[in-house]
């Protein structure tokens, strides 16, 4: 065979490349030019393991070694091996040249090649070669205890922001990734003045990745910035993994904590609004037209009935929405008929708020230490020290660059907000970066009009900064600091609390 394809290529003076299945059965003839071959896309074909199932073996007519681009393809399509044939003057075989991926880098090499053999001297085990590489994968990889039902990702950042900046989002990213039981394996924090339009980081970067994705047995691709559909497109082309964005993280967050009927219509909202720009707009799916008798002219394409569909949806939902607004309302207005003041917590997810509310009035609310524990509004009453009741509210917490569409839908939630007589700005005093979430949270509010209503900080886990004494002080001057874990540190805040109500309320508090 190889010396018929040798023949051929010589005759045509064209490149040719045999896609061979591990069976030995050929899954696709590639004819090309002088100097390469493109390859078809293979997303049809499954893969059979960590490796795609498929061997590619095309000539070279100029005895050329292999290139930089044979590598990007073995890697970008996981091919099981790749193999050259240099063909010679006379339009015969010279000898078979081949790499494969390996499952740890070694010299600082993501691939091996094989001793260059003449075709007709090739070892027939190649089957059991690429089962034993599959095997080496799997046990190198084997260190990640990971459920084979959990997402397994990368989580990729490309910014133009400092260091630090950079590294607290990633965290912050790692941390929203864990509250939607993804398992972390591994992170790429890459810093360029200016990002890739098709790709976000460069082609070699993105090879990395790939690499890390195949010897990790990572399923899933997340991205801290923002992707558009054509990058999404293009990224998932070159890797044939699933590519999501912080954006649709958090979406995905919000879908599986909402418990309440108005959440839920909020968060399905806010997904069919993402999607709509997202939509395929593929050739095949343009040309599936759907009219039929009585239709004038061809009838509408998939994708228009798909905007078509979801935009009813939203509509509908936006119905549906304003009901149960309405309903909050009248059930705000009973609260207001009795005269109880309103004290709502507000602050960055998992600054705490949920925690502090338990304490205070000795609830059982979930407070879990992950990002949006907290997603529907909850209520209780709370009596001060000088016999004052308040109702205390819970929100949900505020994030930087919070998708708009999820702002918007969740507008209605807090409502809540606009009727609180005192808003408490809860602050995670532990976490290194807390200036930059105060900022984002008081910002959020301003966009929300609720500039104006009374506001008092209170800065929370005090315990996890006992040793910084300048923090504390630095803190105390501003609000209140308190460890919501322990009850006795909250006697200040209540004190502060119901002199500034009774202030607004023209009630005396002393």
């Amino acid at each position: 065979m190889a010396k018929a394809l040798c023949g051929l290529s010589s005759e045509l003076n064209r490149q040719i490349g045999l896609l061979l299945q591990r069976s030995g059965k050929v899954e696709a003839v590639i004819v090309g030019d002088f100097k390469g071959i493109l390859i078809p896309s293979l997303s049809h074909i499954r893969s059979q393991g960590r490796l795609k199932g498929l061997r590619l073996v095309h000539t070279h007519l100029a005895g050329e070694d292999i290139s930089d681009e044979d590598l990007m393809d073995l890697l970008f399509l996981r091919l099981d091996m790749l193999s050259v044939l240099k063909v010679d003057d006379s339009g015969l075989p010279e000898k078979l040249y081949s790499v494969h991926l390996l499952p740890d880098s070694r010299d600082g090499k993501n691939w091996a090649f094989l001793p260059p053999v003449h075709p007709a001297n090739q070892d027939d085990s190649f089957e059991e070669f690429i089962h034993a590489l599959e095997s080496e994968f799997v046990r190198t990889a084997g260190s990640e205890k990971v459920d084979s039902s959990e997402d397994r990702a990368i989580l990729i950042s490309v910014s133009s922001q400092s260091e630090i900046r950079s590294q607290e989002s990633m965290r912050e990213l790692v941390e929203l990734a864990k509250s939607d039981d993804v398992a972390v394996l591994d992170t790429v924090v890459q810093r360029r003045r200016k990002v890739n339009p098709r790709l976000i980081l460069g082609k070699g970067k993105l090879a990395d990745i790939m690499i890390r994705a195949l010897q990790l047995g990572a399923n899933l691709l997340i991205f801290d910035q923002e992707l558009n559909p054509s990058q999404i497109r293009s990224i998932t082309n070159h890797t044939e993994l699933r590519v999501i964005d912080r954006t649709q993280l958090i979406l995905d967050i919000f879908a599986h904590r909402a418990l309440s009927r108005e959440g839920k219509l909020q968060i399905e909202m806010a997904q069919l609004k993402y999607m709509l720009p997202r939509l395929s707009s593929r050739d095949d799916a343009l040309s599936r037209l759907t009219g039929g008798i009585g239709a004038r002219g061809p009838g509408e394409t998939k994708l228009e009935i798909d905007k078509r569909r979801i935009n009813d949806r939203l509509a509908k939902l936006n119905k549906e929405l304003k009901k149960v607004s309405k309903e909050r309302y009248r059930r705000r207005s009973r609260r207001r008929k009795k005269d109880l003041p309103v004290l709502s917590l507000v602050g960055y997810t998992n600054a705490g708020k949920s925690t502090l509310l338990n304490t205070l009035t000795k609830s059982n609310i979930v407070a879990e230490d992950k990002l949006f524990a907290t997603l529907d509004p909850t209520s209780r009453r709370l009596r001060f020290p000088l016999d004052m009741e308040v109702v205390i509210t819970d929100t949900v917490g505020f994030i930087r660059n919070l998708p708009a569409d999820l702002l918007q839908a969740f507008k209605a939630t807090l409502e809540e907000l606009e009727e609180a007589d005192l808003l408490v700005h809860v602050v995670d005093l532990s976490n290194p970066m807390f200036r930059d979430q105060m900022k984002v949270v008081d910002d959020l509010l301003q966009e929300l009009d609720l500039g104006q209503i009374p506001c008092l900080k209170v800065f929370n886990k005090a315990d996890k900064v006992d040793g910084d004494a300048g923090l504390l002080g630095e803190a105390g001057r501003e609000g209140i600091v308190v460890s919501a874990l322990q009850p006795k540190t909250l006697e200040p805040f209540l004190v502060k609390a119901q002199k500034i109500m009774g202030k607004i309320l023209g009630v005396d508090s002393n």
